[in-house]
């Protein structure tokens, strides 16, 4: 008796199955359960992911690479022209990427092409000795998670094939103007690290206020030109994808790997050196004398700076104002003061007995400050480097 049953209902199925065939409901079942065609044509759905691609081995060492970025194909330039144009992918914004290399460039002794009419949209170029860089990116994404894409192509040899138009190698000569407005006392050390390119293309105003952000530049491309061949002692720039540390510095700002790079080398105070108020860091405000000098300092000194005391300061220096100096500035001010002649107190300001902690910094104090670098006697100087310097252009010439 239950075979017969059986055999019913699965007569009954198939005859309903049969009827629905032909209805829009049968007809999206049947392709609902039918093989997927493209698996059939498209076998590579289910191969392994292709080899990801490599740098050649002679990629030069010294061309910045974006840390969060993923190498998607590389591909020689024109026939005769010693160089590849690598493309790349991150999940990170074209503006994180461009802050990056352009803070990259200035840091380590790049020298940036200015951007003119003529010039590709979305590129930044930069030079060093023989070496031409080009990184281009895309803004627009197809969709809100689309990767960003970004091209970079170097050339090693003539910079016409990759920069247009090429700046001279040589360092520009100082303007007339403003070596004239610059106080005499200091007017050769705003000379000498124009020479070493450590303001970059930016225009000197020797008797202007000095911002923040201006003298964090300044002083990371100048640490980093000084000790270019010495890694431990270059500062290191953030990476892009950094917690920031001020609140008026994110990721988008563009010195933001400058400035997170100097707070977490602990030159600046933050609350990664325990100063739970610095939250911010006000980069456009002016700098101040008792900045200026508690910056600077430990990249003289490379040690611990001394504990310190009003008294202990008005006694060396005989500052009559230094009851008013920061206690963290005032550990800077005494360790300043064993630097004999190479102080940067004495080099910037000159002799006083009123060291005004809170007055503004100009451009041409600022630029006395980073003139030079170490402790006396084995420190060195803008004059120091450029001496060094001479020697390998003569034998390239």
């Amino acid at each position: 008796m239950k075979r017969p049953v059986l055999f019913a209902v699965v007569a009954s199925l198939a005859a309903s199955l049969t009827a629905c065939a032909n209805s829009p409901l049968g007809q999206t079942a049947e392709r609902s359960l039918a093989a997927d065609p493209r698996l059939e044509n498209n076998p590579a759905l289910f191969a392994p992911n292709p080899t990801q691609a490599e740098l050649p081995a002679d990629f030069p060492s010294e061309i910045p690479r974006y840390p969060n970025a993923q190498l998607q194909t590389v591909s020689p330039l024109a026939e005769g022209e010693p160089g590849q144009l690598t493309r790349w992918t991150s999940p990170d914004s074209a503006a994180q990427i461009e802050q990056f290399y352009q803070a990259q460039f200035q840091a380590n002794n790049w020298q940036l092409v200015e951007a003119t009419p003529d010039s590709e949209p979305n590129t930044l170029a930069a030079r060093r000795d023989d070496l031409q860089v080009k990184v281009s990116w895309e803004t627009a994404q197809a969709g809100e998670n689309a990767p960003t894409e970004f091209v970079l192509k170097y050339l090693e040899g003539e910079p016409q094939a990759v920069v247009s138009p090429a700046p001279s190698p040589s360092p520009q000569p100082q303007n007339p103007a403003v070596a004239n407005e610059t106080p005499e006392q200091l007017r050769q050390y705003v000379q000498d690290l124009t020479a070493l390119g450590i303001f970059d293309n930016e225009t000197i105003q020797p008797n202007e206020m000095m911002t923040r952000r201006q003298y964090a530049r300044w002083l990371v491309a100048a640490n980093n030109r000084f000790y270019a061949n010495s890694p431990g002692r270059q500062i290191r720039l953030a990476a892009t994808t950094a917690e920031p540390t001020f609140q008026d510095v994110p990721r988008s700002d563009r010195d933001f790997a400058i400035i997170q790079g100097l707070a977490e080398a602990g030159l600046i105070p933050s609350a990664l050196t325990g100063e739970a108020t610095a939250v911010t860091f006000r980069p456009d405000a002016p700098l101040t004398r008792e900045q200026l000098v508690l910056w600077k300092v430990p990249l003289d000194t490379r040690q611990a700076l001394p504990t310190a005391t009003v008294e202990a300061v008005e006694e060396r220096w005989g500052f009559q104002d230094a009851s008013r100096i920061n206690a963290r500035a005032l550990r800077a001010i005494l360790a300043d003061f064993a630097n004999g002649e190479q102080s940067n107190i004495r080099r910037a300001f000159g002799y006083t007995t009123l060291f005004q902690p809170q007055k503004t910094v100009t451009q041409a104090e600022a630029a006395a400050a980073l003139w030079h670098f170490g402790i006396q006697g084995e420190g060195l100087s803008a004059a120091d480097i450029q001496s060094l310097d001479r020697p390998s252009v003569t034998q390239a010439n």
